[in-house]
């Protein structure tokens, strides 16, 4: 069912796209489990909805793409936010980890003069 969208294209040309994307896929690998009907995947309260925005009588698609395109937008924000915080506290890390190296090394250093003055006082009593 190809509808003339004009510059934007009709929800019946997108879902026809991801039916034939998801088709592909599908054929090139069959993970899907069997016992998931068609029917589970859509409510039948929505397919009234569905079939009038493909029939081209209810515009509220285009309403529900700018819902769906922000709500995109705003997550790809989340992403990208979270992933400089990962990158914020992984070179924290980084500094935490040089800082208890050295701590490890002033443990060492510190132990070893320890053991270096007790071996020179008990020699020193002999």
């Amino acid at each position: 069912m190809r509808v003339a969208g004009g510059p934007l294209l009709s929800i019946g040309d997108l879902l026809s796209d991801v039916s034939e994307e998801a088709s592909e896929i599908g054929d090139h690998n069959e993970t899907t489990s069997p016992s998931i009907s068609t029917d589970s995947l859509l409510p039948a309260s929505k397919l009234p909805r569905l079939f009038s925005a493909l029939a081209g009588i209810d515009h509220s698609w285009t309403a529900l793409t700018l819902k769906l395109c922000s709500a995109l937008e705003t997550a790809d924000k989340l992403v990208q936010s979270n992933s400089s915080d990962i990158r914020f506290l992984s070179e924290k890390v980084e500094v935490l980890e040089t800082i208890v190296k050295r701590r490890d090394s002033a443990v060492r250093s510190a132990k070893f003069l320890h053991d270096k003055h007790s071996n020179e006082k008990l020699l020193n009593k002999l």
